[in-house]
């Protein structure tokens, strides 16, 4: 190696080294691993904790703030945090675009629907699997213009944890 190229091949070790300095596919799978791993936890949590967020949106957005977060102090430099950044945000878009044209990651993504109310009646079992409260879901009945339960013919949460209803005044009786 002559000195020329001495010079280049330090100057690139200084500068790689003084871009990122954990290795590349190391940020990568964290990143990887954090997203997945938080996107099957939140799969087992009740749906009304992410309030009206998508379960993969909520993920996305807490790793993101983690990995800006670590960008500002735990990682030596800023190129570590935007490298597990990019990687955070290219598997969010890949996931919801597949979500979008595969419905078997849609289903493994988002949680189905869960009926609370049947024909006027509380399903309490759905209720306790969401730690849904009667006060609770009263409280939202009433935001949605509905005084009683029988006035309801079906109550759901949906996989993003919003409360939708059909009333029976909506079906023409």
């Amino acid at each position: 190696m002559d000195e020329v190229e001495f010079k280049v091949w330090i100057f690139c070790r200084t500068v790689g080294r003084a871009f990122w300095e954990t290795p590349l596919l190391e940020l990568i799978a964290r990143g990887t691993i954090l997203y997945f791993g938080i996107l099957i936890l939140m799969r087992f949590m009740p749906r009304r904790a992410g309030a009206e967020l998508a379960t993969m949106d909520l993920v996305f957005l807490l790793l993101i703030a983690e990995a800006a977060a670590h960008a500002l102090g735990d990682y030596t430099t800023v190129a570590d945090g935007l490298i597990v950044t990019l990687t955070l945000m290219g598997w969010n878009y890949l996931l919801n675009f597949l979500s979008f044209y595969v419905p078997f990651i849609e289903r493994l993504a988002s949680a189905p629907p869960l009926q609370v109310i049947r024909n006027g009646e509380l399903l309490r079992r759905n209720m306790r699997r969401e730690f849904l409260t009667e006060e609770e879901l009263m409280h939202h009945l009433r935001h949605q213009g509905v005084e009683q339960i029988k006035d309801v013919k079906a109550a759901y949460i949906e996989g993003e944890g919003q409360i939708t209803l059909i009333s029976h005044k909506q079906d023409g009786k």
